[in-house]
């Protein structure tokens, strides 16, 4: 929150300084659109930090659907730091309401199968934690937090380990606790791979057809894995992808491709 706030203001804001210092207001956060809300701990730290008079009354929960043309808080305090934080404040809130609410839009798309929505790592640079919150507050769940929290081993991996079974005997060596998933393209490396005992695989770009011959060739293992589909998934194409009996969808789009809610700040009474 202080990178935000020190990239925006930098040496000082010229334009809120023309405000008298003492002057008093009531501002209301308006949600043009339906959208899941999210981010107001960051919303809330940014006047805080610029602030700590400003008071924030909310009207929608964190987490919570907002109608179109609705509320969402009100702010009363001092102009200045009001108008200071604006921009930085709903550019948070934004960002990480869009994530939540497309988040959820896959996730009603599975509703009365035990398949799960996950992000990916494909994420804004320095706002993975926060957008990973964003697809919690959606509902969906997080994949891996980064490279240190869960092995995947992909083709390069395995190209340098020698094999499917090199590479998942030395990340139990290496790493021992920690879950291993491998990544494959066909139905022999995914038998290679539950042979090797991962814990989990991710199937990439397979189609329905395929989807369904690897769940059924993981049932049939002795020690079958957690079966992840990734690769191509569209909102429309999730439910077809969740009948297949997979158990986890990963949407990369989620936090990569995402459309900010149009969200803005309108003053409602002005104390001189």
């Amino acid at each position: 929150m202080s990178r935000a706030l020190r990239e925006d203001i930098g040496s000082g804001d010229v334009t809120a300084a023309l405000i008298p210092a003492r002057q008093q207001v009531r501002a209301r956060v308006l949600c043009r659109e339906v959208a899941i809300i999210c981010g107001a701990p960051w919303f809330d730290d940014t006047f805080r930090q610029l602030d700590p008079a400003v008071r924030i009354e909310w009207r929608v929960a964190e987490g919570a659907r907002a109608p179109a043309e609705s509320i969402l808080c009100e702010l009363i305090g001092p102009a200045r730091p009001i108008l200071t934080g604006e921009r930085t404040a709903l550019n948070f809130l934004q960002l990480l309401s869009g994530t939540a609410t497309v988040t959820q839009r896959y996730v009603e798309a599975l509703r009365g199968t035990r398949c799960r929505i996950l992000d990916t790592r494909k994420t804004i640079p320095g706002l993975r934690s926060a957008q990973k919150y964003a697809v919690r507050c959606g509902g969906g769940g997080n994949h891996r937090l980064g490279l240190y929290d869960m092995v995947l081993v992909k083709e390069n991996h395995i190209a340098a380990a020698g094999s499917i079974g090199a590479a998942v005997s030395a990340a139990r060596a290496q790493s021992p606790g920690v879950r291993v998933e491998v990544e494959v393209e066909n139905l022999d490396q995914l038998r290679q791979v539950l042979d090797a005992h991962a814990d989990l695989v991710m199937l990439d770009n397979f189609d329905l057809d395929r989807l369904q011959a690897a769940v059924a060739l993981n049932h049939a293992h002795r020690r079958p894995a957690l079966l992840e589909c990734s690769g191509g998934v569209t909102l429309e194409r999730v439910p077809a992808i969740a009948a297949t009996g997979v158990d986890y969808i990963s949407v990369g789009s989620l936090t990569k491709n995402v459309d900010a809610i149009d969200l803005s700040m309108r003053f409602a009474t002005v104390d001189h």
